[in-house]
């Protein structure tokens, strides 16, 4: 008997209706050849253009529909030119990061192939990390709240034990994971400015604290600003970092242009109970109804779910399925001929999705 899962699919604004739409179509591929498991599709309405539409960009329905859902997948969400009355755009993914505690923002970096890398590995070195990001304190804790006068700005960073304990945790148990499948050495980095300030040296302290718990685990230490030194001249030497939002939010982007873009980029934001999973881009309304985007950070972002998922309820066809969406995706990639116009092709958002679940197929 097949496991089933509800999950709540947030369209999102711009690309985001046309990115989703084929990973729908590909996940529905993959649980129909497997049989083993069944996926449940919700949609929740929120966004941008549903704000333009209601005043609400997040209604308590489609709340609902996530926290009753076992995960959630969400598109591209917000526009430039919609904003709430204090000037901040409207994002719901935040929103939904706080309502669930989503405190590990998961942000895998993979180069295989060196035609969509602009760096140079001197002897073709797979890039194979994971950023990740604390998604619920830091400088976006203050979100909406800063104080603003004639003469000043103020925004309030902060950083709890609590949330702390429990990113690290979740990094050094990723850092095992990597290392028990032959994927990374079994290293976490904790990536900071503890040099300058107060809140950063007390979040090494803990970082420390909790290292002891993981023996078999190698903990380091290193500056933001070395980081995304190191990330251009050396990515190839590090396994998971894990760091403070803001932090997170800018190497992230770093991490997705050592991949060849945004639109290839994927992530998750997870938490105890609950995970959305999105891609790293926004909406780019400015090519919105044209079929031009890139789906494969959409795409990626589904496989980074069934894998979560499949880890979650021990269901091995999902991971084995995750994989297999994760090697279509980096087949389509090295082969070059069916990739969008961001990374060098001339492919339709349509024929970049067929192209993968070709390769699925086969």
């Amino acid at each position: 008997m097949s496991a089933e899962f509800d999950i709540a699919v947030f369209e999102g604004d711009g690309i985001g209706p046309e990115i989703m739409a084929p990973t729908i179509e590909i996940l529905e591929q993959l649980q129909f050849k497997n049989k083993n498991y069944k996926l449940n599709f919700k949609t929740a309405p929120a966004g941008a253009k549903h704000y333009q539409q209601t005043s609400e960009s997040l209604p308590q329905q489609s709340l609902k529909i996530a926290e009753e859902s076992d995960a959630i997948l969400l598109s591209a969400m917000g526009l430039p030119g919609v904003r709430y009355p204090d000037g901040t755009e409207i994002s719901p993914q935040i929103e939904l990061r706080k309502a669930f505690h989503l405190f590990a923002g998961v942000r895998p970096v993979t180069v295989r192939d060196s035609k969509y890398c602009p760096i140079h590995r001197p002897n073709g070195e797979t890039i194979d990390f994971v950023l990740i990001r604390e998604s619920t304190e830091g400088l976006f804790h203050s979100m909406g709240k800063g104080v603003v006068t004639k003469d000043q700005a103020t925004e309030t960073l902060l950083i709890t034990r609590d949330v702390s304990e429990q990113l690290f945790d979740f990094a050094f148990k990723l850092a095992e994971q990597r290392k028990a499948t032959g994927i990374g050495p079994g290293k976490v980095t904790c990536v900071d400015k503890a040099n300058v300030f107060r809140a950063f040296a007390f979040f090494r302290e803990i970082f420390d604290e909790r290292a002891k718990n993981y023996p078999t685990i190698e903990a380091d230490h290193a500056y933001v600003d070395a980081i995304a030194l190191w990330m251009v001249q050396r990515p190839w030497s590090f396994d998971v970092m894990v760091t403070e939002n803001m932090f997170g939010d800018i190497l992230s982007d770093l991490g997705a242009g050592l991949m060849g873009g945004l639109g290839v980029a994927p992530s998750a934001d997870i938490g105890m109970d609950q995970a959305v999973f999105q891609p790293c881009h926004g909406s780019a309304p400015d090519i919105a109804g044209k079929g031009i985007a890139n789906p494969f950070a959409m795409i990626l972002s589904a496989g980074m779910m069934l894998d979560w998922l499949g880890h979650q309820h021990k269901n091995k066809n999902m991971i084995t399925d995750a994989i297999k969406l994760k090697d279509a995706v980096n087949s389509v990639l090295a082969d070059g001929n069916n990739v969008t116009g961001d990374i060098g092709g001339v492919a339709s958002t349509n024929e970049a999705a067929q192209a993968v679940m070709k390769c699925l197929k086969e």
